[in-house]
């Protein structure tokens, strides 16, 4: 009773095309769920995110949950993750992510999950790290610790979205760094983030992780924005 009462006058709206969530629905609408793209990427040890990072990095896994199409759903989606406040957005998609993640043999021996970090001058900037949630419900679904201290972002940097593989290279390359001890040695990394375009900010953490003796690092994002 109180639940629709509070609905009634606070109505939940689907961040991925704005309309009235039913009492039944959570988070995104059954619509748009029906219509993710699901990129099935978890069931192919060489697919194309794996491919993007020959000769850039050595990795045990690399996928991500959906294609990221411009004015598509997942735009949206990430839009209101990032911009919106909307993080239960990043934490469904890590359950549900996180199922299937649960099957794929490579990530068996995953010590820490590991969020690209935001800046401290953007985390104040936006409140929050918008991975942080997708990142927590994976650590809680594969038992594995969620560690936000380890990879530290030393560079402030502005969006690089309309910048080539070269530039964002060029302008991301010392951006992070590693905090670590002898504790941390021998550890499978998996890192996770919100979308993967170039690659070049998963390359740079990646390199940063990978500096610690003996490591293993794994990659996972929500969403792919493919050509």
């Amino acid at each position: 009773m109180l639940k629709s009462l509070f609905n009634l006058f606070f109505p939940k709206n689907c961040p991925g095309c704005s309309g009235l969530l039913l009492e039944s629905e959570l988070v995104i609408c059954t619509a748009c769920r029906h219509d993710l793209p699901f990129t099935q990427h978890w069931q192919m040890q060489e697919n194309e995110i794996f491919r993007r990072f020959y000769g850039r990095l050595p990795l045990e896994h690399a996928s991500a949950m959906l294609y990221f199409h411009k004015q598509g759903i997942v735009q949206q989606l990430i839009h209101n993750l990032k911009y919106n406040g909307r993080e239960d957005v990043g934490s469904l998609m890590g359950q549900w992510y996180a199922t299937d993640l649960k099957n794929v043999e490579e990530l068996q021996s995953v010590t820490d999950i590991i969020p690209v970090p935001l800046h401290p001058k953007k985390l104040r900037e936006r409140g929050y790290n918008q991975v942080e949630e997708f990142g927590r419900a994976i650590a809680h679904m594969l038992s594995v610790p969620y560690n936000d201290k380890l990879l530290l972002r030393t560079a402030y940097t502005k969006t690089q979205t309309k910048k080539n593989l070269e530039d964002r290279a060029a302008i991301i390359g010392s951006a992070f760094n590693v905090d670590y001890t002898e504790e941390d040695n021998g550890k499978h990394f998996l890192l996770v983030d919100d979308v993967m375009t170039t690659g070049a900010t998963l390359e740079s953490c990646g390199r940063a992780l990978l500096s610690i003796p003996g490591s293993k690092l794994s990659i996972v994002t929500i969403a792919y924005a493919h050509s």
